[in-house]
């Protein structure tokens, strides 16, 4: 069964929402029966990259407020991700586009490493501070993983992928989506928003029932035949 995964390596919620979602699908018996898909989604796709500026100054800038009421308004996200092991440092997350940050998760992805490079792609921006739309620092996100340097230097200095992330978004809009994270399950259920582990795992066993009874799997008449330790009757 597939379950689709829309999201954006700069969305605290997809972090926390992805650590959920594993803890489920880890509670589940057949999850080796389970395809995980990373879809590409941009919060911003107008968002001009800014080194210099860090996420709490951006909220400074963007919502109007004071820096203290901005730590405040982020902290939420901070406690959220505490609860769920992980550790955010917004004063240290880099504002930064995130296309090619999603041209290098569809590269993963073409070799079946999709989790492993949105796992590296969320520490590197809400843990380390690393500038997601770097060229340099993505190459090193690639290898990080076990791809190798120089197709991943290739594919960054070039348009590779810029199709697949725009697909991608496409099919987002096209099936509603309107935030991230999104999950669909077996191509019927929904569930938006970083949810409970329970909420994910309770989802997960009501679409699995449902795809099993609509792909049964082979349905063996026995006759005479041979086993592979050589008996035959």
């Amino acid at each position: 069964m597939e379950i689709n995964i829309w999201s954006d390596v700069r969305c605290p919620f997809c972090y926390i929402g992805k650590k959920n979602f594993e803890k489920a699908l880890e509670q589940f018996p057949q999850k080796d029966q389970i395809k995980v898909v990373w879809r590409s989604f941009e919060l911003d796709p107008s968002l001009k990259t800014q080194p210099e500026t860090s996420t709490v100054d951006y909220f400074v800038q963007s919502k109007g407020v004071s820096r203290e009421q901005a730590t405040q308004m982020l902290g939420h996200a901070t406690n959220m991700a505490r609860e769920v092991g992980l550790t955010f440092d917004f004063d240290k997350a880099v504002l930064a586009n995130s296309f090619n940050a999603h041209r290098l998760i569809q590269m993963a992805k073409s070799k079946d490493l999709g989790n492993e490079i949105e796992e590296a792609l969320f520490e590197a921006h809400f843990t380390d501070g690393v500038n997601i739309d770097d060229i340099e620092s993505l190459i090193k996100i690639g290898v990080s993983i076990g791809m190798d340097q120089e197709e991943v230097k290739k594919v960054m200095e070039s348009d590779a992928f810029d199709y697949e992330v725009r697909q991608d978004q496409l099919d987002a809009r096209n099936i509603g989506v309107q935030g991230v994270p999104f999950f669909v399950f077996n191509n019927k259920y929904a569930v938006s928003g970083a949810q409970p582990a329970a909420a994910f795992l309770e989802t997960i066993e009501k679409s699995f029932a449902e795809y099993k009874k609509d792909n049964p799997g082979l349905i063996i008449s026995k006759g005479d035949s041979c086993s592979t330790d050589g008996t035959c009757d």
